[in-house]
């Protein structure tokens, strides 16, 4: 069956871990472009604020405290949606929590904890939304990380996570297609952005945790999602580095050795942990900090041609070819010999 997305403008977006960073870019956007969009996350407040925020400039929006990790709730989000809005056009799977330690130095708890969210949190939504789009149709949105093709040192719990959603998420879209149902299943896989995602990371080091360059704007991401909510899209990379980070499944020795020396301290800043500060593993911090990160001070990358260029990529050629060609002709105009002046 052949799959047919509505424009942004014209759908009905549900959206979790939408309280901060990627989640909360991203309904913002949508809101902008016109679509009804539906904020999830646990931390009612920031979920209130960011509602009032979309419905100040004109948007239409509301919310629904959720725990991902409880299918029960993450049925009840789907209910909200449907009875505000009368159905559901795109489900974007976004909320995680982070934990940074050695693999042995982790509790079994907090490592379940990790999973029932980052994973099981997408399957349940995942799940809910295949109910509400089998019939009208629609997109399903797994957002998951660069991690999903390379784990790295310090965020194994997370990167197996991320691994285990990727390839739920293939399985679905492959059962999917060959039930004929209409509904696009994209991957999205982020590299390091700039949200505050890690200083509401658990963390077992006494400095705060950091993303690694080169880091991204969350709007990035959110213009990835949007597409994806608009065209058929099998998965994207968000960001040059993230891609790196996928080829170097292609040498994985050389990875590891890399990796060993660089990842353990390009992770962690010189800023120390205070005794007041909290990890919203289980239970969601008081504020969760809103669009961009505090611990990232380095300059964001604002945009990502490698992105752009995977998402388009006829444009890509066409904008390749031109500036061939371009190139080509300014080679050819100095490589004349000056021509002598005319002498009477």
């Amino acid at each position: 069956m052949a799959i047919q997305l509505k424009p942004v403008r014209d759908q009905v977006i549900v959206i979790t871990g939408a309280s901060s960073g990627i989640g909360l870019v991203t309904a913002k956007l949508a809101a902008r472009q016109g679509a009804r969009v539906v904020l999830a996350a646990r931390n009612a407040h920031d979920l209130s604020t960011a509602v009032e925020s979309i419905r100040a400039e004109g948007g239409r929006a509301r919310h629904q405290v959720t725990d991902v990790a409880d299918p029960g709730q993450v049925d009840a989000l789907a209910r909200t949606a449907v009875d505000e809005f009368g159905r559901i056009d795109t489900w974007v799977n976004n909320a995680a929590v982070s934990m940074y330690g050695r693999v042995m130095d982790l509790s079994l708890d907090d490592m379940r904890r990790q999973f029932d969210v980052n994973y099981w949190g997408q399957v349940h939504g995942s799940r809910t939304a295949v109910i509400h789009l089998r019939q009208e149709g629609g997109a399903l949105i797994n957002v998951a990380s660069a991690l999903a093709d390379r784990a790295i040192p310090l965020q194994g719990n997370y990167c197996a996570a991320k691994h285990a959603i990727k390839a739920f998420t293939d399985c679905l879209r492959m059962e999917l297609e060959e039930e004929g149902a209409p509904i696009s299943v994209s991957l999205v896989k982020p590299g390091s952005v700039d949200t505050p995602f890690f200083e509401k990371a658990r963390t077992v080091f006494d400095v705060e945790p950091q993303p690694v360059p080169p880091v991204y704007a969350p709007e990035v991401v959110a213009h990835a999602i949007l597409e994806c909510a608009e065209r058929p899209v099998r998965d994207v990379v968000v960001g040059g580095m993230g891609k790196l980070i996928q080829a170097a499944s292609l040498a994985p020795r050389l990875a590891d050795r890399y990796m060993e020396r660089a990842s353990f301290r390009s992770q962690l800043t010189n800023e120390p942990v205070t005794p007041e500060r909290r990890d919203n593993l289980y239970e969601p911090v008081p504020n969760d900090g809103g669009e961009r990160g505090r611990t990232w001070t380095g300059r964001t990358k604002e945009t990502s041609l490698y992105t752009w260029a995977a998402l388009h990529p006829q444009r890509a050629l066409l904008l390749a070819a031109g500036l061939g060609a371009v190139g080509a002709r300014l080679r050819s105009l100095r490589a004349k010999p000056p021509r002598p002046n005319d002498t009477a």
